[in-house]
């Protein structure tokens, strides 16, 4: 599954030259990861109800073009591994005017409780681990 998640730039995100500063586009990874869990029916914030925390452990990001400040853009967000303890995700997003790829990352993750102890998700949460499975084939 791929999740399609529209954002615009706003002034703030911006430098000088309506450019908007690369350090941004990783906290719209992470407005495409909460809703891409939202949309599975697995909101953030219920997970940790439940103890459960996904800290990054891993990242990167390929620029190929800028945003610029009031550009609506499209982040979309996949699920590509999911093994043990740790997933990965995968983003790409776009301008939506010309559908132009902007950036290309990814971000790792490790099921956690709240002493960062690893969480066997697989084995704790059958049902949550069968929604991210299936996610992950239909996103193949």
């Amino acid at each position: 599954m791929i999740q399609e998640t529209t954002i615009r730039a706003r002034y703030k995100e911006t430098d000088q030259m309506g450019v908007v500063y690369y350090g941004n586009y990783f906290t719209w990874f992470e407005v495409g990861r909460n809703e891409f869990f939202r949309e599975l029916g697995l909101a953030c914030s219920e997970l940790e109800n439940e103890e459960v925390l996904l800290p990054v452990i891993e990242t990167g990001c390929k620029y190929i073009n800028s945003a610029k400040f009031d550009d609506e853009v499209i982040i979309k967000t996949k699920l590509t591994k999911l093994k043990g303890v740790r997933l990965e995700l995968r983003y790409e997003i776009y301008r939506k005017s010309n559908n132009e790829l902007l950036v290309e990352g990814f971000t790792k993750h490790a099921f956690v409780d709240k002493e960062l102890k690893p969480v066997r998700f697989r084995r704790k949460f059958k049902k949550e681990w069968s929604i991210l499975q299936n996610s992950l084939e239909k996103g193949e």
